[in-house]
């Protein structure tokens, strides 16, 4: 934008010049408009998506993540998830490529004989040339490591005094905890600059995340070391205190999968910048559709708005329609985003039910059919919920209506009918063959004594190659320039695609082997820049003056380690309780969630419920005291299990 030099001359002359008082006030007012405009920053928005492996990042790269994040080979909350040095730099080099971000996990607590090998292995990832650390263990912190650190959801962000302390301690971006609704975001959003990261698809931990120690109370596993054993996903009864059962084998504990689809938008007006999809022990077929669908979305945002940007480069072409209801998911949820409400749990399975398809219409002993059009086909994995009964098999044959699945066991009419296995769409996944491209533009210029080719990319990186050699005459000068453009844009094979070709001298003739061969070696070396190349990142120093929100870091916040303890000592902490994580869990609140049983089953206390006293949920020998916070509208396990008294 150009701003009119009548607008520059009245701004600096109408205070001093009465005649032209009014006309100034106009100018001056077009000046600060101008200049807001031009000056207006984009806000680049991210796909942020799990990497399992280096395989599962190629593919989450592949398919548009604008950032992928991955453990390492340990101190990462999935411990099965992790890969070597090796592997995650040939992640970093092919995502640099386009300008993706790659955020190595190391977010669980540390133990003080473990804090010389968590430093190694953070500056062995930083060496590798890793763009940040989601971290939980202030210890990291403490290292001063020259790397931009997130502090991991595991950090329980859920208030905006606790989101100003991180970020006056120098985390560049806070990781949401799951719970939060819109309103929260904002508020959050409003006390703080730091960028704000929120999960948007996948599973969701019904324990506010980095406080819960449930795993523990049935093994040694602990969820805050990496290693959860998910007895949330467990059948249990509820009972009062005289043990009289209400609710008998269900998930009670179990909630449904986040799918934020239709408010992204929302999130992105409320202060979200990154898109966080869950799923570091997906398979690639998961990340390839998954990844694609959040791509799809947040494309056709970014397209109609004029504040908004992607944070990479490259254009995904995919050649399936992406369906993330075909993937692994528990059914479809907003959680808790527009407040707290019933209806978010999945207390008949804690497995994939997958999309609904229709209800049986009829059957025979080998075989059913179903009301309304299908798609069914054979290899297709289905799911029948009949009442409180759900049984699971594979079809075998789809014969025009008739349907003849492995077993016919729970398989009666009126039955609901989904499938959680989609074989034809499942091979397509497979056999896809998506790319990821640059646009670029070449410039050739022909003369008697040579050739040069310029080809460059979008952001403006570009490599030139020369050939000295004579040239003869072309007889066809429109020919020479078509078979040239020809021989410059196939650029198949590589990361790039060459839409515009700039040509100078076609009365030269040029072989097109010569202009192959300089187009071949141009973006080799154009590709080679552009794994060179680092995205920004905000390192920030940690403030000594920030002080923490409150007088007592509870053992619930899990400080395992002596420069955990000193961080928090030296933000103004007075007392540091034991963690729990290093304790017996008997009559200790094990887990706080945002989740309420009795809302779900519609006995919220303020609404005059039925059931009175005290309530327990119970698997086998463990017993969980369930307690309720009204005010706060929160829910909290106690360890009841006689075997952890000790």
């Amino acid at each position: 934008m150009v701003i009119p030099s009548e607008a520059l001359f009245c701004t600096q002359n109408h205070l001093t010049s009465k005649k032209i008082a009014s006309k100034a006030t106009i100018c001056h007012f077009l000046y600060y408009f101008c200049t807001i405009i031009m000056t207006k920053q984009m806000r680049s928005i991210e796909l942020l998506a799990p990497a399992r492996d280096a395989a599962c990042a190629r593919v989450a790269i592949d398919c548009g993540a604008d950032a992928i994040y991955m453990g390492a080979s340990s101190f990462g909350a999935r411990k099965s998830a992790g890969n070597t040095l090796e592997d995650i730099a040939s992640v970093v080099e092919y995502a640099h490529r386009y300008g993706v971000r790659v955020h190595a996990t190391m977010n669980t607590v540390l133990y003080d004989d473990e804090l010389a090998a968590a430093e190694r292995q953070a500056r062995a990832l930083i060496d590798v040339g890793v763009d940040a650390l989601i971290i939980q263990d202030m210890a990291l912190r403490a290292m001063n490591l020259p790397i931009e650190l997130h502090a991991s959801t595991q950090v329980g962000i859920a208030s905006a005094e606790d989101a100003l302390f991180y970020e006056q301690c120098g985390f560049s971006r806070l990781i949401l905890e799951r719970a939060l609704s819109l309103e929260q975001i904002r508020s959050i959003r409003k006390a703080t600059t730091a960028e704000l990261e929120c999960f948007i698809h996948g599973a969701i931990c019904v324990g506010h995340s980095g406080r819960c120690f449930l795993s523990r109370t049935t093994s040694q596993r602990s969820g805050n070391r990496g290693e959860c054993s998910q007895p949330c996903r467990l059948p249990y009864d509820l009972v009062d205190s005289s043990g009289r059962k209400i609710l008998s084998g269900k998930h009670l504990l179990s909630v449904r999968d986040f799918n934020l689809s239709a408010s992204l938008e929302e999130l992105i007006d409320a202060g979200v910048s990154s898109f966080k999809i869950e799923g570091r022990l997906k398979d690639e077929n998961y990340v390839r559709n998954v990844v694609s669908h959040y791509r799809r979305q947040l494309d056709s945002i970014i397209h109609r708005r004029n504040d908004l940007q992607p944070s990479s480069v490259g254009r995904s072409i995919v050649d399936f329609i992406p369906n993330p209801d075909k993937s692994f998911t528990r059914g479809a949820s907003d959680y808790m985003l527009y407040g707290k409400r019933a209806g978010v749990a999945s207390f008949d399975t804690p497995k994939s039910v997958g999309e609904y398809i229709g209800k049986v219409k009829s059957c025979t002993k080998t075989s059913f059919t179903i009301n309304g059009r299908h798609d069914l086909s054979a290899g297709d994995g289905i799911c029948i919920i009949n009442g409180e009964k759900i049984v699971g098999t594979n079809i075998n044959i789809v014969e025009d209506e008739r349907i003849i699945p492995n077993r016919m066991d729970g398989i009666v009419a009126g039955a609901d009918l989904y499938r959680n296995y989609d074989h034809r769409f499942t091979l397509s996944l497979s056999r896809s063959r998506t790319r990821r491209i640059i646009d670029a533009t070449a410039s050739l210029t022909l003369h008697a004594k040579g050739i040069e080719l310029t080809i460059g990319d979008c952001q403006g990186n570009s490599t030139t190659m020369n050939r000295t050699l004579s040239l003869e005459p072309s007889s066809n000068p429109q020919k020479m320039a078509d078979a040239a453009t020809r021989a410059i844009t196939k650029s198949g094979g590589t990361i790039f695609e060459i839409s515009d070709v700039t040509i100078s001298g076609s009365e030269w003739f040029a072989p097109a082997s010569i202009l192959s061969d300089m187009r071949r070696e141009a973006l080799e070396q154009l590709t080679t820049i552009r794994s060179g190349l680092r995205p920004s990142q905000k390192i920030l120093a940690d403030n000594d003056e920030a002080r923490f929100p409150r007088s007592v870091v509870s053992r619930y916040e899990n400080v395992t380690n002596h420069l955990s303890r000193e961080f928090y000592l030296r933000h103004g902490a007075e007392e540091i309780e034991q963690p729990l994580e290093a304790q017996s869990t008997y009559g200790e609140r094990v887990m706080l969630s945002s989740y309420c049983i009795r809302r779900e089953i519609g006995e919220c206390l303020r609404e005059h419920p039925t059931l009175k006293g005290d309530l327990y949920i119970e698997h086998g020998t463990s017993r969980y005291k369930l307690s309720f916070d009204c005010e706060r509208c929160l829910m909290s396990l106690y360890d009841y299990t006689e075997q952890n008294r000790r």
